[in-house]
């Protein structure tokens, strides 16, 4: 049985929706934000404290992007993921590494800086630099959409879990009304999907169930 350790609206739905979308067989372990303050105890499972942290056997990953290729690979075949043979196969790995180095890395910045930090340290300058640097980098999806449903090979793959997951932060960090229209029509679609919803319904199940609040969100 695959475990994910997962926050309400962290990194780690990259995974949890890619498991959707396989139809896996998996146990999820909510925790609240962030982890490494407020589950201290997770610090003996994950030392690194962050999330997503996910189990499988004897593999053990943090790196929500990796896990999702490593899924695909492991619990397949499946059309989620882009072979070498397809002529999509550079632009699907370029997605995937350039969904957590490029577009959620100046997301977590932002949410610090308006969210996380106490009032005293919190940036509206550097939240304000960050959103602009994140909407700059998100010209290349706009651009891959323009004629196109999806990222990658002509279908829905893992390149749109793990880039429809710094949507989804952008949405939640109001950032939502600055997408272009292709980006904004994309986000509609892949909010639409089963394998999408399913994640949703499971992350607030298991929170339910396992007495973790959701955050606020703005």
């Amino acid at each position: 049985m695959i475990t994910l350790y997962h926050c309400d609206g962290a990194r780690s739905f990259r995974p949890l929706w890619m498991l959707e979308e396989l139809g896996a067989d998996y146990e999820l372990k909510m925790l609240p934000f962030p982890p490494r303050v407020l589950a201290k105890e997770y610090l003996a499972i994950n030392p690194l404290g962050t999330i997503p942290f996910m189990v499988d056997g004897a593999t053990k990953m943090t790196e929500s992007s990796g896990i999702c290729h490593y899924l695909g690979v492991k619990h397949g075949p499946t059309p989620l993921m882009v072979g070498p043979e397809e002529a999509d196969y550079g632009a699907f790995l370029n997605w995937m590494y350039f969904s957590d180095a490029t577009l959620t890395f100046p997301q977590t910045l932002v949410l610090r800086y308006t969210q996380l930090e106490p009032e005293e340290r919190r940036s509206a300058q550097v939240a304000t630099d960050y959103a602009k640097w994140f909407l700059g980098r998100l010209r290349a999806v706009e651009a891959a959409t323009a004629n196109a449903a999806f990222l990658s090979g002509g279908r829905f793959t893992a390149a749109d879990i793990v880039i429809g997951y710094a949507l989804r932060l952008a949405d939640t960090l109001g950032l939502v009304r600055d997408f272009g229209p292709n980006v904004a029509a994309y986000w509609a679609r892949l909010q639409q999907r089963e394998g999408y919803q399913r994640a949703r319904t499971a992350e607030q199940r298991a929170g339910e169930e396992q007495g973790i609040k959701p955050r606020v969100r703005p």
